[in-house]
C-alpha cells in the first residue's frame, strides 16, 4: 500500500512542507542564539533531556493512564506530552544537524536508504535487524 505524499486536500508535497519547517526551526535557533552559542555536545544533551520527557510520557502510555505527574512534579496529559516530546526531540535533532554542518533532511534520506534495504524479524514488538 502506497502512502500519499499529500495531506488532506492540500497538494503541496509533504517533503516541501518538511523542508520549510526545518528551515523555520533553523532560523528560530539562529534568532535565539543557539547556533552561535551551543556546541554539538550541548545540543546532544538537550536532545537527551527531551528524549527523557518522551520516555516518561511513553511509560505513562504503557500504563494506560490519561495523565501523569512528570519528574518535575507537573501534571501532564499523556497523549499531549508524547506529541510535544516527539516534536521537541525532532527540533533538537534539526539543530544538532545544523551545528554539525549537515542537513537534517539529508541525514533522514541517508538513513532511509539504508533501512529500506534492511532485513530482519519482529521480536517482542521490536524490529531486530539481521546481522549486516
Amino acid at each position: 500500500m502506497e502512502t500519499s505524499l499529500y495531506k488532506d486536500n492540500d497538494q503541496t508535497p509533504l517533503h516541501q512542507k518538511t523542508d520549510y519547517l526545518v528551515e523555520k526551526v533553523e532560523l528560530w535557533a539562529k534568532e535565539k542564539g543557539i547556533l552561535d552559542a551551543a556546541t554539538p555536545f550541548q545540543q546532544f544533551k538537550k536532545t537527551e533531556e527531551e528524549f527523557y520527557e518522551l520516555k516518561e510520557a511513553m511509560l505513562a502510555h504503557d500504563l494506560g493512564v490519561e495523565t501523569f505527574v512528570n519528574s518535575k512534579g507537573v501534571s501532564k496529559n499523556t497523549r499531549e506530552e508524547i506529541l510535544d516530546a516527539i516534536g521537541d526531540v525532532t527540533v533538537t535533532l534539526i539543530i544538532l544537524s545544523k551545528l554539525l554542518g549537515t542537513k537534517f533532511s539529508d541525514n533522514l534520506e541517508n538513513v532511509y536508504n539504508i533501512i529500506s534495504k534492511r532485513t530482519g524479524t519482529m521480536l517482542n514488538g521490536q524490529f531486530v535487524k539481521d546481522n549486516e
